[in-house]
């Protein structure tokens, strides 16, 4: 999927001015073009208490693709995991929170220009933009998880993130203009982003936190924090927007973690929580009930490949999720808030520990509710042999039976 292109007067418009030789954006003309459409997304971002409840656009960016693959890792390339991602995240989404409608900027392995990504959702009037990428480091020792907002780089790391990122448009024909003479490998070219401030930083921040708090405690991935940089993505979006670092493709046990099925879920299912209390939060502002959601197992989607007959079939419980860790814990009470009995379960190098051994689900629902205080991010999972199961698939063949 590709987002439209600007007219000419709009393109005249964005030019950019010529002296001694060298590109000058016009910052005014600029300024007079978005400012607009960006108050207007600030007085729809928190919707009136009076109004009906808000249907929130939420447009979901799969980073790179088609002839630009990203990150190359040593088993995968960025742009497959990056579209995996986004795919599931938006899927958890429509599946989960009942007022919100979900776009991607692309949902197979095409390019799109990075330009056309912010005006895909500016057109769309979106209320939330999520760019979902796969980080890289010299160092193959560099994990975790980041999320960027729109700013000024604090220091060389996050401007060489950026610069990383924004190189794609060297693949672009007529760049230069497209992009008013703006040199991703420039340090100077990012001067720009420091003269117009993001007026959605807050509410930017706000989310890249929810974003970073599920990866950590949801997904037991190494928190890097929320950071700033200069995205030309995020700089053209008048909306509160992020761009998401999901793990380094250069460190070999994060690699395999991206590529495999549960860490793409895992993931994408840290990105829906947080957007949906993101979403819930700004309506819970304003006055707007909101109805609770069934929670996600993070495994909503049905393996397409396995007889999952063959696979389930046998001794199965169910038990209860109360965290998960990249770190091994030990199984003290003092270590789960006074939980005894607890159990642990590895997959893909995350350690997951889990309480109860029931033999129906409602039984595990019914002992969630009581636990629920002490850890509110648990869920119930399905277990057999030892090894966590996709519950839904289990769920579809007891209703089958």
């Amino acid at each position: 999927m590709s987002g439209a292109k600007l007219n000419k007067k709009h393109e005249q418009n964005m030019s950019t001015t010529v002296k001694n030789g060298k590109h000058r954006t016009n910052y005014m003309t600029l300024l007079k073009l978005m400012i607009p459409g960006l108050f207007a997304s600030v007085l729809t971002c928190f919707p009136q208490n009076q109004a009906p409840q808000k249907m929130w656009t939420v447009v979901i960016d799969a980073g790179h693709g088609g002839k630009d693959p990203g990150a190359l890792g040593s088993i995968s390339k960025e742009k497959n995991i990056n579209l995996a991602i986004a795919l599931k995240a938006g899927e958890y989404i429509k599946q989960n929170v009942k007022n919100a409608r979900v776009l991607y900027t692309r949902n197979n392995d095409v390019f799109v220009e990075v330009k056309e990504r912010a005006e895909f959702a500016n057109k769309n009037k979106a209320d939330l933009f999520i760019s979902i990428h796969a980080n890289w480091a010299s160092s193959k020792s560099v994990k975790g998880a980041e999320t960027y907002v729109m700013g000024v780089a604090k220091d060389q790391e996050n401007l060489e993130v950026a610069m990383k990122e924004n190189e794609v448009i060297l693949l672009e024909d007529d760049y230069s203009t497209k992009y008013e003479g703006f040199d991703p490998k420039s340090p100077e070219s990012y001067i720009m982003f420091a003269l117009m401030q993001n007026i959605f930083i807050e509410q930017s921040t706000e989310l890249a936190s929810k974003i970073q708090n599920q990866f950590r405690d949801r997904a037991g991935r190494v928190d890097r924090g929320v950071r700033q940089a200069g995205f030309w993505d995020l700089y053209m979006t008048t909306m509160p927007s992020v761009l998401i670092e999901t793990g380094y493709m250069t460190n070999p046990e994060e690699e395999k973690y991206l590529v495999s099925r549960e860490g793409q879920e895992y993931i994408a299912s840290a990105i829906y929580r947080a957007c949906r209390d993101y979403i819930n939060q700004a309506d819970r502002k304003n006055g707007i009930s909101t109805a609770a959601a069934e929670e996600p197992t993070g495994k909503e989607k049905t393996p397409p490949e396995d007889a999952r007959e063959d696979k389930l079939d046998g001794n199965l419980t169910f038990m209860v999720q109360i965290a998960a860790s990249s770190a091994r814990k030990d199984l003290r009470p003092e270590n789960f808030k006074g939980l005894k009995d607890i159990i642990e379960l590895s997959s893909d190098g995350i350690y997951k520990y889990a309480i109860g051994n029931f033999q129906d689900y409602p039984s595990a629902v019914d002992h969630r509710k009581k636990i629920v205080d002490k850890f509110p991010d648990s869920f119930v999972i399905a277990v057999k042999d030892n090894k966590i199961v996709p519950l839904q698939d289990v769920m579809i063949l007891k209703n089958q039976k």
